[in-house]
């Protein structure tokens, strides 16, 4: 890990956010959103190459791989609050040992540095019982939840911004290929942007203890996306449903050697088994619009 640019203290104290994940779209409108409030960001980093930007804003940089508990420690010392966006595994391994690995380090990470704070990013569905792709979150949160450290567990719904993977075939096309099935079922969706927004305000507060934080913006189904893309785009574009039976033999052919895991991860959706947890947690709705998140997609693929 190396440092650059000493981070602000007040009376010997530190004032610094730490911000893994900064690189990403949840992780860099986290920390736009904390330097446009004045608060000093610490970009916590694997790519040294992609600091110069952050640098730009004032940020000071640290390099650290995720899975590596030294160097995270002391990216996290003397941290007022740390933001844990864990690396995404879409194709794991059984029983997720990369995904451990990880949650191993930030742990240890964590424990040690003792932060005044953390807010991790989870997701939707982190509390189901059944084994998927989003079991890598509920791992994290478990693991977490045993540290005496004030803990925030963000829960987003699904990333509207996963639609870009459509906009090619609704131009082209008119079509969406859709795994969340039936196409007239809505899920609860969000921009990546109203999560960064939550992520600034939440690691800005204090709290006592684990707490659970779902956020959601709106509930669309894959028809919903199809007509939005018909309104951006002048033409019409309909959902059509990927069969559930060639969904294997479909993501090995892209590269996947593991598909399982995202194949149950859909399955939760489509069943209803991944969902919010609800009760007495605590509910964020975001404001951001999916035609205004469809409508950057479609002007960054043209």
């Amino acid at each position: 890990m190396q440092w650059r640019i000493p981070f602000g203290l007040i009376d010997g104290r530190s004032i610094m956010y730490a911000i893994t994940g900064i690189t990403g779209k949840v992780g860099g409108a986290l920390a736009r959103a904390l330097l446009e409030n004045k608060q000093p960001v610490r970009a916590v980093m694997r790519d040294a190459h992609k600091a110069e930007s952050w640098e730009a804003f004032g940020c000071e940089i640290a390099i650290a791989e995720m899975d590596d508990a030294a160097a995270l420690t002391r990216a996290f010392e003397g941290a007022q609050g740390v933001f844990i966006l864990p690396p995404s595994d879409f194709d794991p391994e059984q029983h997720f040992p990369e995904a451990k690995a990880v949650i191993a380090a930030v742990s240890e990470a964590i424990a040690t540095a003792q932060p005044q704070r953390v807010v991790c990013l989870s997701t939707i569905g982190a509390q189901a019982v059944n084994t998927n792709l989003l079991t890598q979150r509920t791992l994290m949160e478990q693991a977490l939840s045993k540290l005496d450290v004030p803990v925030t567990f963000l829960r987003p719904g699904w990333f509207m911004e996963n639609a870009l993977w459509d906009v090619a075939t609704a131009r082209d096309e008119g079509v969406i290929h859709s795994f969340l099935q039936p196409l007239d079922k809505t899920v609860p969706m969000i921009a990546t942007a109203d999560v960064g927004r939550t992520a600034a305000a939440l690691i800005q507060q204090s709290w006592h203890g684990q707490r659970i934080v779902e956020l959601e913006g709106q509930h669309v189904s894959p028809e919903d996306i199809a007509a939005t893309f018909s309104l951006i785009l002048g033409r019409s574009v309909q959902a059509q449903a990927v069969p559930r039976e060639t969904w294997d033999n479909l993501f090995r052919a892209q590269g996947m050697q593991h598909p399982l895991a995202r194949i149950r991860m859909l399955d939760g959706f489509n069943e209803g088994w991944i969902s919010f947890e609800g009760g007495n947690i605590e509910r964020i709705q975001g404001t951001v619009s999916l035609v205004a998140v469809l409508t950057q997609l479609v002007n960054l693929g043209t």
